[in-house]
């Protein structure tokens, strides 16, 4: 196989935004998906609650829009949160289109409609979902459209490594993205890949914390290969922590979906006593950062591993049939949903900031696109809505996808060069890596983790700089592996992470600190924004 590829459009990801733009431009473009480990690994897939859109005849746009903001805490862009609602119902009808099938269940005058769910700071039913596992029955079916379409190729085990920017190579003209180089992990050989288009659909960075709901391909790698490529990034001291995963040693803070609570599930200590209410009047059904902060509040002034979440008051088929794959989940870690309360503790689980793009997707690196959790667009603000997020993938794939259309890259016979391995040597000690992961996750749980102060960034700062170095240091004089690839990427991304929580002098959505415990006014916050050097 030669080292070299071209192909009219390359998608590094392989989730719900890199594959609904894949298919949306494969009728007139070659293209080409990355993926860093099989096609169905993405975080896609393990999405459980559903997609928020404005389907039914009682709800509205205005009010779906009044919700993100009120979640966004004053910091989501009003442009941008229009857009994305207003846009979509005709993207969940285009899942539809491709065969999803979505939950329905039949109204009292036997018509079969949709069932639509609620969730915490939802002011009406309106996820649309597959049972609970909604990412699986998307993903599942977007994979098979894609295998199947003469004008896709997929790579599956492709690692990226970096951006090719004409800059690095000295080319004349405006510096643009000309592709990408990958590892192909199976031939341990680095490939360059040039394409006219290039988009990054790699997900979020939650791997950075030591306890997180996502899968290990997390590794916020798109967020960084755009940073070194002078692309600026927004909000990254939005981290969004997911207030219930199931605490076990064996579970790997497996999610329990906040439909739960939008069905009535509560939250409770250990004595069986509800403590939501005392910390906002939504309870249970309060945004998620103010969810996962109570539960750190009470976990830390009881000294509690966990809090319980409790919806055995329902009916046992009502749970059977509503969470099937939640409830087999936790029997398997010898748990009955219908019978007891499951211990939880709160997991990051969602990045609000990333690499900064407009309304169509653009970053500001001209040729390079970006869509999805590795983005920061306007729409989430200080703390994301949920179920808003499977949203965005479709509403940004789709702009993306008709500004590519209508703009298609002029061929560039720039001369890129392979990718130089003559002055590397084979690792010697892998343990520096592994050694270097652990420490950078723990500093970053620790420190930078649901509440904050100026002292543990400042801790976190001083560790990540050391980490930093030394990472560089093995980068430079060993032949690059997965494991360090990300690693390279993580550390990136918690330094930047750390910078914008230290550059905010407030509270604010999923940013608290105890030295700024007030919320600024509006007129006087806005997003982090920060461009390198």
């Amino acid at each position: 196989m030669s080292r070299n590829h071209q192909t009219d459009i390359v998608v590094i990801g392989g989730g719900l935004a890199g594959l609904s733009l894949a298919l949306r431009l494969a009728d007139r473009f070659r293209v080409t998906i990355l993926t860093k480990r099989s096609l169905n690994e993405g975080s896609t897939r393990y999405a459980q609650g559903g997609i928020a859109a404005v389907l039914s005849p009682e709800d509205s746009f205005e009010s779906h829009i009044e919700d993100t903001l009120v979640a966004g805490a004053g910091l989501c862009d009003p442009e941008a949160v229009r857009f994305v609602v207003e846009n979509g119902p005709q993207n969940i009808y285009w899942l539809i289109d491709q065969g999803v099938q979505f939950t329905r269940e039949r109204s009292e005058d036997g018509e079969s409609h949709y069932h639509l769910t609620r969730e915490g700071g939802h002011s009406h039913r309106r996820i649309i979902h597959a049972t609970d596992a909604t990412g699986k029955a998307v993903s599942g079916i977007l994979e098979e459209n894609v295998k199947h379409h003469p004008n896709i190729t997929v790579r599956e085990n492709w690692l990226a490594i970096d951006l090719i920017t004409s800059a690095r190579i000295d080319a004349a003209g405006n510096n643009r993205c000309l592709g990408v180089y990958a590892l192909d992990q199976e031939k341990r050989k680095v490939r360059t890949i040039r394409a006219g288009s290039t988009v990054l659909a790699t997900g979020g960075a939650s791997k950075a914390y030591l306890y997180t709901s996502n899968p290990d391909t997390s590794t916020g790698d798109g967020i960084a290969m755009a940073w070194r490529a002078g692309c600026r990034v927004a909000n990254m001291e939005f981290m969004q922590f997911h207030p219930t995963c199931l605490y076990h040693p064996q579970a790997k803070s497996f999610l329990i979906s906040e439909a739960l609570r939008g069905e009535g599930a509560l939250l409770k200590l250990p004595d069986g006593t509800r403590f939501m209410p005392e910390h906002d009047p939504r309870a249970e059904l309060a945004p998620r950062d103010i969810v996962a902060r109570s539960i750190d509040y009470e976990m830390k002034k009881r000294g509690l591993d966990n809090v319980l979440l409790d919806i055995s008051h329902k009916p046992a088929r009502f749970i059977k049939s509503h969470f099937p794959n939640i409830y087999k989940r936790c029997k398997q870690y010898g748990y009955d949903l219908a019978r007891e309360p499951v211990p939880v503790v709160p997991a990051a689980h969602y990045t609000c900031g990333g690499v900064v793009t407009d309304l169509d997707a653009r970053t500001g690196l001209e040729r390079l696109y970006a869509i999805g959790e590795c983005t920061y667009t306007g729409l989430h603000g200080a703390n994301r809505l949920a179920s808003n997020s499977l949203l965005e993938c479709l509403v940004f794939s789709e702009a993306a996808a008709k500004y590519i259309q209508a703009n298609p890259p002029e061929k560039d016979d720039t001369a890129i060069p392979d990718w130089d391995e003559s002055r590397v040597t084979d690792p010697d000690e892998e343990i520096v890596v592994s050694h270097n992961w652990d420490e950078l996750r723990r500093s970053l749980w620790d420190y930078v983790g649901i509440v904050r102060t100026n002292k543990r960034l400042a801790r976190a700062e001083r560790r990540i700089e050391l980490l930093r170095e030394e990472i560089q240091e093995y980068y430079s004089n060993f032949r690059v592996s997965n494991d360090l690839i990300e690693l390279r990427d993580l550390v990136q991304v918690a330094e930047l992470i750390v910078r914008s929580a230290q550059m905010r002098k407030e509270s604010r959505g999923l940013h608290y600190t105890r030295d700024y415990p007030e919320t600024l006014p509006d007129d006087q916050a806005g997003p982090t924004i920060i461009a390198p050097d």
